[in-house]
């Protein structure tokens, strides 16, 4: 019988390095260990690589002719959210340091030692997946969220809360209690609410407040963007998707994890009534199951 298992996906590893020897040493280490690799020999070379083609992680020379590793690096972060190993002969704390602020994730000294390198690299590249499999996902959930560092900076988000940020944006400006604020310092104070209530500003069509969730990293903090209307979530479902009154009551409740026997208690109806409700639901919106019409549900609400 024919084998459709499709094959592993190799590792793809950008090595930076303006030293022939070094990157013989490192090249081979990497080939052998089953890792595909890529080479630019100075740092404007890589910039103009990875335009063209994304590796999983970056080996990074730090000291180099023309743009050094930590500039290098610096711009690689503004357009790229890849892991950076810094490779150098220099051990010096303040070049510790420089290659962690520009976004380095570790450091290592040279001579390399192949089986540290790739130990190392085991660990970043299984830290960066799963947080990429986490943002992928929070966009997949329709969520608000965002991650911000201390100073209000937004370092990613979700599409849903990139479309909310820019509507609060489009309007003259952020007022937060009769003050107007720049977008990362309403951020900022947001990280200051834990326990507290959300800080709020006015957007399009209604106020937008920011909670945070928790930290992540160091430097990364996760907040979540919500709207507060005036108008009941279930009129809101009714006027955006087109559902009668019932059918919006029953919607709300299926989007808030609700059983049908659940929803009958609540709205004062029997479960074959629910049922009823629930079909002309899938029907109107184009869905099969409860599941999907939870997701527009919660969407619309949003």
């Amino acid at each position: 019988m024919r084998d459709i298992t499709e094959p592993a996906q190799r590792d793809t590893v950008l090595v930076v390095d303006d030293s022939p020897e070094s990157l013989s040493l490192i090249t081979d280490a990497l080939a052998s260990a089953g890792v595909t690799v890529l080479v630019a020999l100075d740092g404007r070379s890589a910039l103009g690589m990875l335009d063209e083609v994304t590796p999983d992680i970056v080996l990074m020379d730090a000291m180099m002719p023309g743009l050094d590793g930590f500039e290098t690096c610096r711009l690689l972060k503004q357009r790229h959210d890849l892991p950076v190993i810094f490779m150098t002969g220099l051990s010096e704390t303040e070049h510790i340091v420089r290659g962690m602020e520009v976004g380095g994730v570790d450091y290592i000294t040279k001579p390399v030692a192949p089986d540290e390198l790739l130990a190392r690299m085991r660990v970043h590249l299984t830290n960066a997946r799963r947080t990429s499999s986490a943002r992928a996902a929070l966009d997949a959930s329709g969520r608000h969220m965002l991650a911000v560092n201390a100073a209000g900076a937004i370092l990613w988000s979700t599409p849903q809360a990139s479309r909310l940020l820019e509507e609060i944006l489009s309007q003259d400006g952020l007022v937060v209690d009769g003050e107007s604020l720049p977008l990362s310092e309403w951020l900022a104070r947001c990280l200051l609410t834990m326990g507290a209530p959300a800080v709020s500003v006015p957007g399009a069509e209604a106020r937008v407040e920011a909670s945070l969730i928790g930290q992540l990293a160091e430097d990364e903090y996760l907040l979540n963007l919500s709207r507060k209307r005036d108008v009941l979530p279930e009129q809101l479902l009714g006027e955006r998707l087109g559902l009668t009154q019932r059918q919006a009551e029953v919607l709300y409740w299926i989007a808030n994890g609700k059983s049908n026997r659940d929803i009958a208690l609540i709205l004062d109806m029997s479960p074959r009534t629910v049922n009823k409700h629930l079909e002309q639901v899938f029907l109107k919106l184009g869905v099969e199951n409860r599941t999907s019409a939870a997701v527009i549900g919660l969407n619309a609400m949003n």
